[in-house]
Parts: structure tokens; sequence; C-alpha cells
């Protein structure tokens, strides 16, 4: 699995060809939701887990309905997917071990986390949130070199513990919030 060390910017500009590779393999991996949706259960439950009970979850959250309302044919559909398919691909990946009927998390599947950034559809990305919150701190420095920005009122020192904060205050939220949207850390998955 690549890690950021492997996955560093060569001298010619590209990324390593190896770590692309893997790369590409991971987003493949993660690019169908049911793959997603077992590596969130396992990754909630923190213990081997049995087909049927993964196939019961999955079917729930695909359907949006409580597990209890889910049919046997919903279950079925399911279970026969994950088993001849979806669970025989992440095993061959090295992220779970799958012996016919219990599921288990390898090692591996901890380094999935790096490659999931979850956005919710009702915000905006951070790097773009960041981006934004720079330019407020340069037009506020730039006001203060070129003095436009009042200092009788708040000192020049205290417009800088003010930009120093918002980014401090930001970036303890950012934290927050991309641990919470982790596989495994919230009851549905993201």
């Amino acid at each position: 699995m690549a890690t950021t060390s492997e996955s560093q910017l060569t001298q010619g500009g590209n990324a390593d060809p190896d770590s692309r590779s893997k790369q590409g393999e991971i987003f493949d991996l993660l690019s169908n939701h049911r793959r997603r949706y077992a590596v969130h259960y396992c990754k909630r439950e923190g213990e081997p887990v049995t087909l049927g009970d993964l196939a019961e979850h999955v079917a729930a959250w695909e359907l949006e309905k409580e597990v209890e309302e889910i049919t046997s044919a919903e279950r079925k559909r399911v279970y026969t997917s994950l088993q001849q398919t979806h669970l025989p691909t992440l095993e061959r990946a090295d992220i779970i071990e799958f012996d016919d009927r219990t599921i288990e998390l390898t090692d591996e599947a901890a380094e999935l986390d790096v490659y999931l950034d979850v956005v919710p559809s009702d915000s905006i990305p951070w790097a773009l949130y960041y981006l934004g919150l720079t330019v407020v701190g340069a037009v506020v420095m730039g006001g203060l070199w070129l003095e436009v920005v009042p200092t009788e009122t708040v000192p020049e020192l205290g417009w800088a513990t003010l930009v120093f904060a918002l980014f401090a205050i930001s970036a303890v939220v950012h934290v927050v919030q991309s641990r919470r949207m982790r596989l495994g850390e919230m009851e549905r998955p993201p």
C-alpha cells in the first residue's frame, strides 16, 4: 500500500510509477460502494464479522432502510455479490482476510483513510477553504503593510493574532471533522 512518502514527486515532476499504480488500484477498489460499505462496517465493528451480518448492513445502507426491514431476497442479493465478487477482490488487494463466512480487516486497511477525503455535499473542500482563508489573511496583512487597516482600535499584533487564530480554529475543526468522516467512524458509511 502506498504511503505519503512513497508518493512524493520524483525529479521529473511525476509521481513514482509504482505509487501511481498502487493508488489507481486503491481508487478502483474504493470506487465501488459495496466494497466501501464492507470496509466501513468491518472498521466500525473492530473485530471479525460474519458475511451474513455484513450483507444485512450493506443492504440496509444501499436501500436506506433499517436492518430489521431488509427482506431475505434483498439480503441474499447483496450476500451473493459480496461473496462472489467484492470480498475476493478486497482479499486479493490484502485489505481483508475472508474465510467463507468470516471477514477480518488486515493492517493494510488502516492505510485506506489516506485515499478518502470525504466532503459532505453541503460543504466545500478543505483545500478551497484554506485558500480562501489565506486570501483573507493576505488582505489583512497587506492592509497592515500599506497602513490602510485601522491600528488605533486593534493593534498590528492583534490583527496578526486574529489571522493566526482563524487558521488554528480551522485546523482543529478540520482534524475533528476528518476523523469523524473516516470509514468505520459513523453509524452509516459516508
